[in-house]
């Protein structure tokens, strides 16, 4: 009998990848991301917490891992060259790469101090 994924997965294994926070550009790629918003909530998609993941590799290629509050919220196309187009011109950054998930969904509880501050939650 097959396992489904989710029985696959070791225990402990983290829902979201960890982000290469040591990288040297690492800082800058959030910075980045910071000035993305989405259109509907006046907060930046990094502070929403819309950002599972950033990885970036030895070659300075950046892979981002994002979600969106909804998965039927209206620019789903056009969030990912969003913001592929503000981390590509950060500088030493080769390539970019966004990956759009799910899983895990996003929730409130994924926001920033910040954010919940500027929506009025604290």
């Amino acid at each position: 009998m097959d396992a489904s994924p989710a029985t696959n997965a070791a225990e402990g294994t983290p829902l979201i990848a960890p982000s290469t926070t040591e990288h040297p550009l690492y800082d800058s790629v959030v910075d980045a991301c910071r000035t993305v918003f989405d259109p509907e909530i006046p907060v930046n998609i990094y502070d929403l917490g819309l950002v599972y993941t950033i990885a970036i590799d030895d070659r300075s290629v950046v892979h981002i891992v994002m979600t969106l509050t909804a998965p039927g919220c209206p620019v789903a196309g056009e969030m990912p060259g969003w913001v592929s187009d503000a981390v590509s011109i950060v500088p030493g950054v080769q390539d970019v790469e966004v990956e759009m998930t799910f899983d895990p969904q996003w929730g409130m509880d994924m926001m920033s101090d910040e954010a919940r501050l500027e929506l009025g939650f604290m």
